[in-house]
């Protein structure tokens, strides 16, 4: 398939950019013809290109976009409405014009004799592969209403995850920059002033000030290189992961950082249970359940724990024995899940882990302040005691000078 850009006006007037796949160029006018838009042009879109738009066309649909859309199409459909004509209706309350044209260029390809999950994948970027997966299931069950109903539920509570993250890590951020600004100011304008004054009235300088005086004069010359820092840090980062090695290692120091471990690993746990939960409940095997859920959870350490697991289970074992044999899952999990197979009610155990994890994670999100705060200050208090050292003893030694000339 080529990727062609094209422009065009829609029913209502309006100028419409956008990307679109096909063989070639006519087969693109047909499609968009059909899609009710006037043509301004069309022409062949570089692959690299067109997938950085898709990208970003991906980014203005919120994932509180998606769950509404799923929501809504459910609550249709249990009323009997049919899916066409459900369709339709959303597409035409549809706020987010990003997510309009992705839900009638669906409508337009289920009308043409498309099943709705084809169709639906054709638009991976904007939704997630447990959508796709559970709308399938659920077509083939004929139970698609219920299916989109716990597509919704599964994608609040992943949007309830990344909240609690968020929150987690506003105070830090803020500590940071804000701590970092005040030192850069210190050593970039304050103690040049100070330092100047010292050296004209010839205060011989003790080897702390002198650190300082070379530290400032770096910071005024190259104060441009300290917000890039952060930035090249991040790209090194993410060149170093493209190992799996390294991603395995930054992983472990994600999980055994202190007070980072309190975010990642029960958000991980969290996604963990939640993604089982929702495949469960959707009637997939353990072992299928297992491949999806090593791809999705973004952590070396799991994903090595989870294949293992699968392995385990494959060969026979006991999902908690399989489990049990990797220290990344606690005795809570293990114990639920025991007692899920035990009582034929596994989904009602990882929805209790979901929930718990969660909520652990809101606590977390709400105390993060009180437990960095202590850090913050003892790290402002130790550089700002090193400055004022630095500062007080060429003022200390000049004072003393001072005295002895009486």
């Amino acid at each position: 398939m080529n990727y062609y850009s094209y422009k065009a006006i829609d029913t209502d007037g309006a100028m419409v950019k956008g990307v679109a796949e096909g063989e070639d160029m006519g087969s693109v006018y047909g499609d968009l013809s059909s899609k009710g838009l006037y043509i301004l042009s069309v022409k062949k879109a570089n692959t690299a290109i067109a997938n950085l738009k898709k990208a970003f066309t991906a980014r203005k649909i919120k994932r509180r976009d998606v769950i509404e859309f799923a929501n809504n199409l459910s609550v249709m459909l249990r009323a009997g409405v049919p899916l066409l004509t459900a369709l339709g209706d959303i597409t035409a309350t549809t706020e987010n014009k990003y997510l309009k044209t992705t839900i009638a260029d669906i409508s337009r390809q289920t009308e043409r004799g498309m099943r709705f999950s084809d169709a639906v994948e054709l638009h991976k970027s904007v939704f997630p592969d447990v959508f796709v997966r559970l709308i399938k299931i659920g077509e083939e069950t004929g139970r698609l209403e219920s299916s989109l109903a716990d597509v919704a539920s599964h994608l609040q509570k992943m949007e309830d995850l990344s909240a609690a993250i968020k929150r987690a890590l506003i105070y830090p951020a803020f500590a940071i920059v804000t701590t970092m600004g005040a030192l850069i100011f210190w050593l970039a304008y304050v103690l040049p002033k100070i330092m100047t004054t010292l050296k004209e009235m010839g205060v011989k300088l003790p080897l702390i000030t002198r650190i300082l005086l070379h530290v400032s004069d770096f910071t005024k010359a190259y104060w441009y290189l300290i917000p890039l820092l952060p930035v090249a840090v991040f790209f090194a980062v993410q060149a170093l992961k493209q190992k799996e090695i390294t991603r395995y290692y930054v992983d472990v120091i994600k999980i055994k950082l202190p007070i980072v471990k309190l975010v990642v690993y029960n958000k991980l746990l969290a996604l963990f249970s939640e993604q089982l939960r929702i495949l469960i409940v959707a009637g997939l095997t353990i072992d299928r359940s297992f491949d999806i859920i090593a791809d999705v959870m973004g952590s070396e350490i799991f994903k090595r724990a989870i294949i293992s697991s699968k392995d385990s289970i494959s060969s026979g074992s006991r999902i908690s024995d399989a489990l049990r044999e990797h220290a990344v899952f606690p005795p809570l999990v293990v114990r639920m899940v025991d007692i899920g197979e035990t009582s034929g009610n596994l989904d009602e155990q990882f929805a209790f882990l979901s929930n718990h994890y969660l909520k652990k994670l809101d606590d977390i999100s709400e105390k993060m302040g009180k437990m960095i705060e202590p850090i913050v200050m003892a790290v402002i208090g130790i550089m700002f005691a090193v400055i004022i050292l630095g500062l007080m003893l060429p003022l200390y030694d000049l004072i003393t000078q001072f005295g002895k000339a009486r």
